[in-house]
């Protein structure tokens, strides 16, 4: 029986998903943080303080980590399975 992580076509399937979900995270966070900006910089409340603004996009991105991590790994074992073992 495979392990989780000897099942290259299992996790190279998984790309596509991933890559959408860190993408999204990781764009929401940008747009946060740029609220967060410009918050602070007009000293006023956009929905939240500019800090809240801020502490939201720190949560997006440290979100957004393990769906980078698992799209590295497909895109890795994707281009190592292509490989010849000497």
């Amino acid at each position: 029986m495979a392990r989780h992580w000897e099942d290259r076509e299992k996790m190279t399937a998984s790309i596509k998903s991933g890559g959408w979900a860190a993408h999204i995270c990781w764009f929401l966070g940008a747009v946060f943080a740029v609220l967060g900006i410009v918050a602070g910089a007009m000293n006023a409340s956009l929905g939240l303080s500019s800090t809240g603004w801020l502490l939201l996009a720190l949560v997006t991105f440290v979100a957004g980590i393990p769906f980078m991590i698992g799209v590295g790994m497909g895109w890795y074992l994707k281009i190592a399975g292509g490989r010849k073992k000497d």
